[in-house]
């Protein structure tokens, strides 16, 4: 079994070629762009497993080149972990919105930055495996083996995240989940986010549902649940 390709954009040289060896080391095969439009380009070409995409870039920033490839049948599928040196909660929330999978603070410990891209690439090669637990709830058909949402036998989109969630919350209908416990099952234990940016998958997440939005209910100050 080959491993998987990993697109790196990426202006800063060192910070690059830091990546490019850590990866390269565990037997990934490595592709660097330096800047938006060469990662763009070669996404298209080469169709990565995984992309690492800085949020700073010169010219076409990061967020606006996830936001190319997100909308882009071609590449809408590829994972996106966001790499930034902003603290700045907008960016991290800005990035999510726009589909990215995950992201990363710079400075980073290229170990952990290793092992986070291994976790967003085992769960991506999940999407496709067999599996008996399809749920059957309201007008909600949810198979998490085909990664498919049907609501009254229509297809909805949506991303890793948001199914992640949606399938936790109608596997416990009328349980509440606190944003901390949604982090912990969606990402697990490691991953740092705010509250804000669970929010804003929840915003996204009952946008896509359309009517059947209103089964997600918010229990103020507390978290989230979903109608019994």
């Amino acid at each position: 079994m080959s491993k998987a390709k990993i697109l790196i954009v990426e202006d800063d040289a060192d910070i690059a070629e830091l990546l490019r060896y850590n990866l390269a080391k565990e037997g990934y095969s490595i592709s660097v762009a330096e800047n938006g439009e060469k990662g763009v380009k070669t996404a298209r070409t080469l169709h990565p497993d995984l992309i690492v995409l800085d949020i700073m870039l010169p010219g076409m920033d990061g967020l606006e080149v996830c936001k190319t490839l997100k909308s882009d049948a071609k590449t809408k599928g590829i994972p996106v972990v966001m790499l930034t040196a902003k603290s700045e909660e907008s960016d991290v929330v800005t990035g999510l919105e726009l589909g990215a999978e995950d992201y990363i603070a710079k400075p980073f410990s290229p170990k952990v930055l290793v092992a986070r891209l291994r976790t967003v690439l085992r769960r991506q090669s999940k999407k496709n495996d067999p599996s008996p637990e399809v749920l059957k709830i309201h007008e909600l058909l949810i198979d998490p083996g085909r990664h498919e949402l049907l609501i009254s036998g229509k297809p909805v989109d949506l991303t890793f995240t948001e199914f992640k969630i949606l399938h936790l919350f109608a596997g416990h209908p009328g349980w509440v989940f606190s944003r901390y416990q949604i982090v912990e099952a969606v990402r697990g234990e490691e991953y740092s986010v705010t509250d804000r940016a669970v929010d804003v998958q929840i915003v996204g997440l009952r946008k896509k549902l359309g009517r059947a939005g209103k089964y997600i209910e918010t229990v103020r100050g507390v978290g989230y649940r979903f109608k019994e």
